[in-house]
């Protein structure tokens, strides 16, 4: 992991959403042989081409973080990361600090009480139970707020900007962050101009962003997520590269979904990890964020356009490109 390590100085990380959106500066990769391009990612309709396929993400964000209260007046903060029944009661939730709380305790907030279950791992996460009244997704949207990640301190006015345009159905635990620079504005643009678009969901959990903690990366263990790639989704994924298209997913979250979907099948849970060497079976281009130093996403790159990567991250460092969440973005091709 030490090869996937680089410094991140802390003023080069993006505190809030960029307006408009598509207004997000965007390095083009144009191959080991030349200089990417600085561009915005409104300029998205005039660097991909007729025939292509752009693929998204479309799950929403919940209100995952909850502050709530012990009865001895201690604070508990519970993110909810996965449901884990039809009705949206029980989940998987990291909670802090989950070593004091005793199975069967009830931490309030208000009108919202949620039951503490038994531990699922050593790291904070564990099995919650929402005790409301009605839809708890409706309790979510009164009392919990955007699961934005630890390095972002500044607050967020405006929620939906944790949210892409074409969200659908609430599920995730952070956001799809490629697709956030997406206006109708390009979608409208990419459309007449003969990109296609599919949709596909992979439900966003915590492990996502975590740092790999081992040196070793087979020996890093990744924790599943849903996923939902259609057949005919999977077949014009096919059909778009079989005529010379190119398939460009937005985020790495739409990349291991449609990868997931090619060798697991349309739908499940997904642990697939993708690190050099990999067999790509459909992703082409890849629309993505800057991302943390000695994650799995930075591997995903790395396994996409190989050690190439870090000259790009150099490049937008010294050109002062925002990363992580809410920053810049990049237009990959692993072919170039």
């Amino acid at each position: 992991m030490s090869d996937l390590d680089y410094d991140l100085p802390a003023e080069a990380i993006a505190q809030t959403p960029i307006e408009p959106r598509d207004a997000a500066r965007l390095l083009v990769d144009r191959g080991d042989g030349a200089p990417p391009d600085h561009r915005r990612v409104r300029d998205l309709p005039d660097l991909l081409q007729p025939g292509d396929l752009m693929v998204v993400n479309d799950t929403r964000v919940i209100p995952a973080r909850l502050h709530l209260q012990r009865a001895t007046g201690g604070a508990v903060e519970v993110l909810l990361l996965e449901q884990r029944d039809a009705e949206g009661r029980s989940w998987e939730a990291l909670v802090r600090p989950s070593r004091k709380l005793k199975v069967g305790e009830v931490v309030t907030h208000g009108d919202l009480a949620v039951e503490l279950g038994p531990r699922l791992d050593d790291d904070g996460v564990r099995e919650v139970r929402l005790l409301v009244d009605g839809d708890p997704l409706v309790a979510l949207a009164d009392h919990g707020s955007a699961p934005l990640p630890p390095y972002i301190t500044a607050p967020l006015t405006d929620p939906e900007r944790y949210q892409t345009v074409y969200a659908t159905r609430p599920a995730s635990a952070a956001a799809p962050t490629a697709g956030l620079h997406l206006t109708p504005e390009v979608l409208g643009r990419l459309d007449a101009t003969g990109v296609g678009m599919a949709r596909v969901e992979l439900v966003v959990g915590l492990d996502t962003f975590r740092p790999v903690a081992v040196e070793d990366p087979d020996e890093h263990v990744m924790h599943t997520e849903a996923y939902h790639v259609a057949p005919e989704v999977l077949e014009q994924c096919r059909a778009t590269r079989a005529a010379g298209g190119r398939v460009v997913a937005v985020g790495t979250t739409s990349t291991r979904a449609l990868e997931s979907a090619a060798v697991r099948g349309p739908s499940g849970r997904t642990d697939l990890f993708i690190r050099r060497p990999y067999d790509w079976q459909v992703v082409d281009v890849m629309l993505t964020n800057f991302h943390l130093p000695r994650t799995t996403l930075l591997l995903m790159i790395d396994a996409f356009v190989g050690p190439r990567w870090r000259r790009l991250y150099e490049t937008a460092l010294v050109e002062h490109y925002r990363f992580l969440s809410f920053g810049d973005a990049m237009l990959l091709d692993r072919r170039a």
